[in-house]
């Protein structure tokens, strides 16, 4: 018991990946720490730490995290753990009625988002302008819920004025309204429920997205990073120690995953394919395809904090430096 009272109680939200499960269920244990693990949907996690600060530490959105990088007192800092990555070729969805074929079809076009500031619309527009020639200045933006109204931006925004943002109305939703061809295409992180329930008026832009994300990492080399996990800086401050202590757990939580997910005397997931999908994946990005760490990440995190000054979102462009726990930016070797 007197052993348990030494150990620092955090509490850490995020939701219950398979990389964090051994997190979840105390396999893995940080070093001197008490992890009070609390499994929540991405959008209630970022809300609560965003808006209150209520956990010691936390998934965040990459690009709201950058985003209070830039206020006068950074309630956050970053270790270098990447609890999501997705390629969103296949998040770009356009309404049938708009006529758009290709991606050069978007300039001039009304695209909703339900977020300006959300890290996979950055991503999407980033892509959309370097594979491209897609400006990001050249649409208009048209903000709200996706499935429910009532929906703002998380945190204030102050962009330049070539960017035009615009809200939804408040019984308005933007699935429905890219449906309806109210807008012309749709940039999101989850698929809106139009797609699956009306598939002859909402449809991808890159309907062949397996072959088009595998060829952008083939040249780019970027598997893009959604989501850090953050701790609050006062938290941070008192105990610098925690932050490498956490990211060596992410990372021994992580590589039991890895080896599950090889495991075929029984399957880990549902996916009656998962095996050939993993040694596809190996074949295709390596056996550490999802790595953690500055090192194998700087070139996709500096080509995201490119997007999201380019975008308005970051008035100068932010450096890893300033971004990540210095802690965790060289391990020690024996």
């Amino acid at each position: 018991e007197d052993f348990r009272m030494s150990r620092l109680p955090l509490s850490f939200a995020c939701w219950n990946y398979d990389r964090t499960d051994a997190l979840q269920t105390g396999r893995v244990r940080p070093d001197g720490i008490d992890l009070n693990f609390q499994a929540l949907d991405v959008e209630e996690t970022f809300f609560r730490m965003l808006r209150n600060r209520e956990f010691d530490a936390a998934e965040l959105s990459m690009s709201s995290y950058c985003v209070t990088l830039g206020r006068d007192d950074p309630g956050f800092i970053a270790i270098p753990v990447f609890p999501s990555r997705f390629f969103r070729h296949s998040c770009i969805f356009v309404s049938a009625r708009s006529g758009i074929e290709k991606p050069s079809d978007l300039i001039g076009k009304r695209i909703g988002v339900p977020e300006y500031q959300m890290t996979a619309p950055v991503w999407i527009r980033g892509i959309l302008q370097d594979e491209y020639g897609v400006d990001p200045a050249s649409v208009t933006y048209v903000t709200g819920g996706e499935e429910e109204p009532g929906r703002e931006e998380k945190l204030k925004l102050n962009l330049p004025p070539q960017f035009r943002v615009e809200p939804i109305g408040p019984t308005e939703t933007l699935a429905r309204m890219l449906a309806d061809g109210e807008i012309d295409a749709l940039h999101t992180a989850r698929a809106p429920s139009t797609f699956y329930s009306e598939p002859g008026k909402v449809r991808r832009l890159f309907p062949d997205f397996v072959d088009v994300e595998k060829a952008y990492f083939a040249k780019t080399g970027i598997f893009p990073i959604m989501h850090v996990v953050a701790i609050r800086r006062e938290v941070y401050e008192k105990n610098r120690w925690i932050a490498q202590s956490l990211y060596k757990a992410f990372v021994e939580a992580q590589r039991l995953s890895y080896e599950q997910l090889l495991v075929s005397a029984s399957l880990k997931t549902m996916l009656p394919w998962q095996i050939a999908a993993v040694e596809d994946t190996i074949a295709t990005m390596g056996r550490e395809w999802w790595p953690y760490g500055i090192g194998r990440n700087r070139h996709v995190i500096e080509t995201f904090t490119r997007y999201h000054h380019e975008q308005g979102l970051s008035p100068r462009r932010l450096t890893i430096e300033e971004m990540f726990a210095p802690e965790t930016f060289a391990e020690f070797r024996i």
